[in-house]
This record gives C-alpha cells, sequence and structure tokens, in this order.
C-alpha cells in the first residue's frame, strides 16, 4: 500500500473509532476495523475492504479496479466483502459508515 493509501486508512480508522464503538484489530494479519468483535472494514494492499450487503456492495463493485476480496489468492472471493482501490479514497468514509451498519445489525 501506498504511503498516502496508508496515510488515509490510518486517518479514517482513527476518526471512526473515536465516532463509533469500533475499535482498530487485525484480521487475516492485517489492520481492521470492528465492532462487537466482528470485523466490518480492513486495509488491503490496493486500498480497504468492506463488507457490505445492497445497495451499498453494488455501489463499490462498479468503481474501477473494485473486486470482491480474495484475500487467500486463490480466486475464492468473500461474497460480501469487497475491496475498494485508493483511487477511490474519497468513498470510502461511506463505505465504512454502510459496513459498520451492516455488522452491527447483526449483533
Amino acid at each position: 500500500m501506498s504511503e498516502d493509501a496508508a496515510a488515509a486508512y490510518n486517518k479514517l480508522a482513527a476518526e471512526i473509532e473515536a465516532t463509533t464503538p469500533s475499535v482498530r484489530s487485525k484480521m487475516f494479519g492485517m489492520p481492521c476495523l470492528k465492532v462487537g468483535g466482528k470485523a466490518f472494514a480492513g486495509q488491503a494492499a490496493d486500498g480497504m475492504v468492506f463488507k457490505l450487503s445492497g445497495d451499498a456492495h453494488a455501489r463499490a463493485l462498479v468503481l474501477e479496479g473494485a473486486r470482491l476480496f480474495d484475500p487467500s489468492g486463490r480466486n475464492r472471493p468473500m461474497k460480501e466483502w469487497v475491496e475498494v482501490p485508493a483511487a477511490h479514497a474519497a468513498q470510502w468514509q461511506d463505505f465504512c459508515i454502510s459496513a459498520l451498519a451492516y455488522v452491527a445489525a447483526t449483533l
């Protein structure tokens, strides 16, 4: 991840952690955000990943370079998780809030 993308992730993670009941943690060895012990967003090689559903999931997947998150790299993507490249960092906060709401609703 580029320094700019890492800085954007860290800034967003700090804002989300300060204004919601989420905490920073690790998932698959990468930095992530969790609520109630469940991950909803994380730092990825090219950007951020978000656990999304419905319209938010669809909006994320149509972004150029976005794809389903495949942490194993073995063509076994996680259906609810979308990797959004750093080129779309301006939209990360909206996706992060949507992911938080989605996961928090399952607790």
